[in-house]
């Protein structure tokens, strides 16, 4: 009895430990940008009862704060949109329509998983110049409309439903899109959450395309935007820990709302019947 309780101790001091170490950075984040402009970073002033919200109106008001979020939620609901769509029409025709051809596009598909994303960094912007669409929304959007690890996440979903639901909608005269978008898609809503919250996490905290493809600041996103907010001489850490926090608050919100989801569509699949 005392060496399990002392075991359990043990286990929950470590857990506790790790989640220390895990949530001060992003405590500190929201601190420092409660801190008002200027003010030293010791431990004096961070345990300081001075709060101010200064630093957030003066990123709206003095650095098209707005006009940059604005940008980022665009981008990412658009992409992730087109990739709950784009994925899961392809993965249906994968595992569904059984083809010499399919093996061949699914190959290609897990070949593109093993290509390093800084290879088409020269290519994609090529592209995108000669296309028209540098400096776009479009730079920012057609690129990423399929993702490669949504497809191939939502065909091993689809390889664990049975078919006999599509089946039975055949014989009673159902068309192909209805069975498509009304039968087996609802069903696949597990592994559709855990893409779109992936999508939607990997746009939304992408730096190195968005800066390489775009110059302007009116298709500017925010992880670009902090970047170039520090300065050349210093830095004004109040400031930008207040747009960081604007940049973390939302992936921690999505986050506990759809945790069920992640682990639900993590998991669903995972044997097949």
């Amino acid at each position: 009895m005392v060496a399990r309780v002392l075991k359990r101790s043990a286990h929950y001091s470590v857990l506790g430990l790790i989640l220390v170490v895990m949530v001060f950075p992003l405590l500190w984040m929201f601190r420092v940008a409660l801190l008002p402009s200027g003010s030293s970073l010791s431990l004096s002033s961070l345990f300081a009862g001075v709060i101010t919200l200064a630093n957030f109106s003066d990123l709206f008001q003095f650095n098209r704060m707005g006009l940059f979020l604005f940008n980022s939620i665009f981008v990412g609901l658009v992409v992730t949109l087109s990739n709950i769509l784009f994925c899961f029409m392809v993965a249906y025709a994968l595992s569904r329509y059984r083809m010499i051809a399919n093996k061949i596009v699914f190959g290609s598909i897990v070949g593109v998983l093993m290509i390093p994303a800084h290879i088409i960094i020269i290519p994609l912007y090529l592209i995108c110049l000669k296309s028209g669409i540098y400096d776009s929304y479009f730079a920012l959007i057609l690129p990423w409309l399929v993702n490669p690890i949504g497809v191939f996440l939502v065909k091993q979903y689809l390889e664990s439903l049975p078919p006999t639901l599509e089946e039975a909608a055949r014989v009673d005269g159902a068309s192909e899109m209805t069975i498509i978008f009304r039968i087996v898609m609802p069903l696949c809503k597990p592994a559709l959450s855990v893409l779109a919250i992936q999508v939607f996490f990997t746009n939304w905290n992408s730096f190195m395309f968005p800066y390489i493809l775009t110059q302007s600041e009116s298709v500017r996103t925010l992880p670009v935007a902090l970047a170039l907010f520090q300065g050349h001489q210093a830095i004004d850490w109040q400031h930008l820990m207040a747009g960081s926090t604007l940049a973390v608050i939302p992936i921690l919100l999505i986050f506990l709302i759809m945790q069920r989801q992640i682990v639900s569509g993590i998991t669903a699949g995972a044997v097949k019947q």
